[in-house]
């Protein structure tokens, strides 16, 4: 919304500017928010700022933390703010040219919504695909380098074929005015968007043209199936892991250890799936102390500890 010139009131200023012995007057132009957009920005980023502290002061592991790049883009986020209105009220041009470069810095504030990868499955499947499918961009961008360098090299000649006698640069006639220049018309048609801002003229340019469209589809055809392919493998597998039941996590309390006085105790588990000769014995064997009528305590800790394994 700031961005919107419905939001911003332009200032006529006159500035007194000294060069040598002689000074100047020069009107200058300065466009101003308006101020209740920088209010709600304000709130926003407080809030932001409370909820990182927040976070520090409760991670366990403060190295991991400020290794995340999510992290790191929060910071990069709510720094620039405070920045401008530390010197938004210097009038220095050294502090203009900061502020200046500020109001550029602050396009990371988009990247804000890379955090949506904690709550929706989607983005991080996306995520995961485009990491697991590094070497087949890195083959799509060979590809369609070597296109553009071909099919513009040969656009710039073509379009030549059929120049004027008259035309020493062979280039009146034609957009293609240098091969640079072809470059942005050879992404263009291989990725078949076709803006038609340039053009061939010539029988010789749009056969080279008819070529470049042809060659961009086959180019861009071959890797993405497999890009395709990691992605349903990542959808496959996270769909798979939400229908998963969900563990929760109980205490499983630690059996009694030799030595313990719980040691020779009935546990409510035992007692529950024991026989009452059984627990007779346990008891028995706990109270008198005797060796015959110890009964079996050390097996039923044992299935004990077995039903918690």
């Amino acid at each position: 919304m700031e961005t919107h010139e419905a939001f911003n009131t332009i200032y006529n200023k006159t500035e007194n500017i000294t060069e040598g012995n002689v000074t100047t007057e020069e009107i200058v132009y300065e466009v101003v928010t308006d101020s209740w957009l920088t209010y709600v920005e304000g709130v926003c980023v407080i809030w932001f700022t409370i909820e990182v502290f927040t976070r520090i002061v409760f991670c366990p592991d403060k190295v991991e933390f400020f290794k995340s790049a999510l992290n790191i883009i929060d910071f990069v986020a709510i720094l620039p703010f405070y920045l401008e209105v530390s010197l938004s009220g210097l009038s220095s041009k050294a502090a203009k040219d900061v502020l200046g470069f500020l109001r550029v810095v602050r396009f990371v504030r988009i990247l804000r919504i890379f955090k949506l990868t904690r709550h929706f499955v989607g983005l991080r499947v996306l995520g995961h695909t485009l990491r697991a499918s590094t070497n087949e961009f890195l083959l799509l961008i060979i590809f369609l380098a070597l296109g553009v360098l071909i099919f513009a090299t040969m656009i710039y000649y073509a379009e030549r074929i059929g120049a004027s006698p008259d035309d020493p640069t062979a280039s009146a006639h034609t957009t293609f005015k240098n091969i640079p220049i072809g470059f942005w018309w050879a992404v263009v048609t291989m990725t078949t968007l076709g803006y038609g801002d340039m053009y061939p003229e010539t029988w010789s340019g749009m056969l080279v043209g008819a070529l470049c469209a042809l060659a961009g589809v086959l180019t861009i055809a071959m890797p993405v199936p497999v890009i395709v392919n990691n992605f349903g493998m990542y959808y496959s597998l996270a769909m798979a892991k939400q229908k998963l039941p969900k563990k929760k996590n109980k205490h499983i309390p630690r059996a009694p250890q030799p030595g313990s006085p719980n040691y020779c105790k009935p546990d409510a588990l035992a007692m529950a799936t024991a026989s009452p000769q059984r627990i007779l014995g346990n008891v028995l064997g706990g109270v008198l102390g005797s060796s015959r009528l110890t009964g079996d305590c050390p097996l039923a800790q044992e299935e004990i500890i077995e039903i918690n394994r």
